[in-house]
């Protein structure tokens, strides 16, 4: 079974249950009832045409829900309305969707969460972690989400803010290795950058550009994860950077900065250094004090920290650290790389291991495991 496809025909099949006027809670079930039968039934009986049978099998999914509740018999009447089997259109809803989630009777956090899960194809545990939140907290979320739509007719698409939101979180998850969704996000922003002149839709899209032009480096050939100093720079898609920064320069020029645009300079001034010695790393710590100051991220300050750290030394950089609460994620990956900048390779070998332990994916852990090997034979030696 390609759960990969199924992935990709979700947002189209849940567009045309959305059209033809089942509520985006409603339709959501159904889909999501109809994969469940997907994979059961097509590993033996595979369909000659997947988005047709997926929309006829949600769709009845669909109706029977709508016949068990009393309170919606109305609906009914849709069952003489049931598509025929074979091909469904081909238009792609996903950039509506995302609009359409992003609904004014939910808060943008929900909106945010909503659309990640129903659309975006994340898990509760998956976009918890993006928010930085327990994964038990993040499912209320959602749930409170859907009660708020449910019945609710998504006519009334939410703002771009919240649709940027969402893309960026799309890329991040898909560029972190556990889902592939990094290149569907770029395909949707290009979609509204092409209908949203706003020099933030242009930021967040150079930065989706700058980072990904960087992907064939950041893996080995065994898929272990190659991090951005010991990269391959001449494997970086110059085609990619070029337009990234011109998109870039273009959006800065408004002079209406924004926290996607501040991502982006960071992510050109690495690009732009042909080797790992020439990074500028003073402006990249400027460019962090910008967007620490547009988002009051502890992240971005964590990040901001490792700069300092290459910028001013390793000192400097633990003690912006220092100020940093240690439970954020890869607080101990960054305080081992600073202790080994520092000459204290014990101390960064045993920071090593236990970042490897809290590692969010395999290929981290294995990188931080091999890091604190590294320096745990050097110790020896």
């Amino acid at each position: 079974m390609d759960e990969a496809l199924l992935r990709s025909l979700t947002p189209g099949v849940l567009g045309v249950l959305v059209r033809r006027g089942a509520d985006f809670a409603a339709a959501e079930d159904a889909v999501q009832d109809a994969l469940v039968e997907a994979l059961r039934v097509w590993p033996a009986d595979p369909p000659r045409d997947p988005k047709g049978w997926l929309v006829t099998a949600a769709w009845r999914k669909f109706l029977d829900a709508t016949r068990a509740d009393a309170a919606r018999r109305r609906r009914e009447d849709r069952v003489d309305e049931e598509p025929p089997p074979g091909p469904a259109p081909a238009a792609d809803d996903t950039l509506q969707l995302y609009f359409l989630c992003a609904h004014p009777s939910l808060t943008p956090a929900s909106a945010v969460a909503l659309t990640l899960r129903a659309v975006g194809g994340l898990t509760t545990r998956q976009i918890a972690r993006a928010y930085l939140v327990p994964e038990a907290t993040m499912a209320q979320r959602i749930s409170r989400a859907k009660r708020t739509v449910s019945g609710v007719r998504l006519d009334r698409p939410g703002d771009v803010a919240t649709v940027l939101r969402v893309l960026y979180l799309v890329f991040n998850e898909g560029y972190s290795g556990d889902v592939d969704l990094a290149a569907e996000a770029v395909r949707l922003t290009r979609q509204l950058a092409a209908v949203v002149d706003h020099p933030e839709v242009a930021g967040l899209l150079a930065l989706m550009l700058l980072h990904h032009a960087r992907r064939a480096s950041r893996t080995a050939p065994d898929g272990g994860l190659v991090p951005l100093a010991e990269q391959d720079r001449t494997r970086w898609d110059t085609g990619l950077i070029s337009e990234g920064v011109g998109i870039l320069q273009a959006a800065l020029a408004r002079d209406r900065l924004g926290e996607f645009q501040a991502q982006a300079a960071i992510a050109a001034l690495h690009a732009d250094a042909q080797a790992v010695e020439e990074t500028d790393w003073v402006q990249i710590v400027e460019w962090y004090d910008e967007l620490a100051r547009l988002t009051d991220s502890p992240v971005v300050r964590l990040n901001r920290a490792v700069a300092v750290g290459e910028a001013d030394g390793a000192r400097a950089g633990l003690a912006a650290l220092a100020a940093l609460d240690n439970s954020l994620p890869r607080h101990t990956a960054a305080s081992a790389y600073l202790h080994e900048r520092d000459g204290d390779l014990a101390t960064a070998a045993r920071l090593y291991a236990e970042a490897a332990h809290k590692a969010p994916n395999l290929a981290e852990r294995d990188y931080l495991t091999r890091q604190a090997a590294r320096l745990n034979a050097r110790l020896r030696g």
